[in-house]
């Protein structure tokens, strides 16, 4: 987000345009965002259908419409404050509605449900990352190489983030269709106080301890 403020700041001045240059990169993140939760969202919805339930498909979730994925507080209000404050941004859609007795192999075809989204997210991230390579050979303009490489940060730090192993986040429906059944069960009895671990996790350090790391080295990867 830094690198997108100046970015902005090198482009031409224009008399009244400054509070729209500091809302600019804001409303870019927000986008990014946007766009990167409800394709995740869709990717679980997609796949459940696929894999023998179609709850989300008759509720309209297998849709790249964003309205049918926003959750007021993680897909408007965290990831706003994070644009705003310059933090990395992160957030969350709506949960995508699975029931697990119509899945086909119900074990596997959850984690593979589950899997769907982070995977959706690292796909994004090498598409934006491939443009990135194009436009930053060809264009003498820095705003689009600086909001592509904003794309592919949003994205992989999106992926890290559900693949932590704790329910009910991705990673820990992953986990529990690779663990043994009895082990599968003592994981998901961490279900209802998995959002109590996640802000242990973030007011602590760990959290950001955790996801930064391969976000980064997968950020130089992509960009080298």
């Amino acid at each position: 987000m830094n690198l997108l403020f100046q970015s902005i700041r090198r482009a031409p001045p224009r008399e009244n345009a400054h509070r729209f240059l500091n809302l600019f990169p804001i409303l870019i993140g927000f986008a990014i965002i946007l766009v990167a939760l409800t394709i995740h969202e869709a990717a679980h919805a997609w796949t459940a259908d696929k894999l023998g339930d179609p709850t989300a498909r008759l509720l309209g979730r297998v849709s790249l419409n964003p309205i049918v994925h926003i959750d007021p507080i993680g897909t408007v209000l965290l990831p706003l404050l994070a644009a705003y404050s310059g933090l990395p941004i992160i957030g969350w859609a709506k949960p995508v509605p699975v029931n697990i007795s119509r899945l086909r192999h119900h074990r596997r075809d959850f984690m593979l449900v589950a899997a769907a989204g982070p995977v959706s997210n690292l796909l994004q991230a090498l598409v934006f990352a491939l443009v990135f390579r194009t436009i930053y050979s060809t264009s003498d303009v820095d705003l689009i190489p600086a909001i592509l490489r904003l794309a592919v940060e949003t994205n992989l730090l999106l992926a890290f983030f559900n693949l932590i192993p704790i329910p009910p986040l991705d990673g820990g429906n992953v986990l529990a269709g690779l663990l043994p059944p009895d082990a599968a069960r003592v994981l998901d009895s961490v279900r209802p106080f998995g959002f109590i671990l996640l802000y242990a996790l973030m007011l602590t350090g760990v959290l950001t301890a955790l996801i930064l790391p391969p976000t980064d080295f997968f950020l130089r990867l992509l960009l080298l």
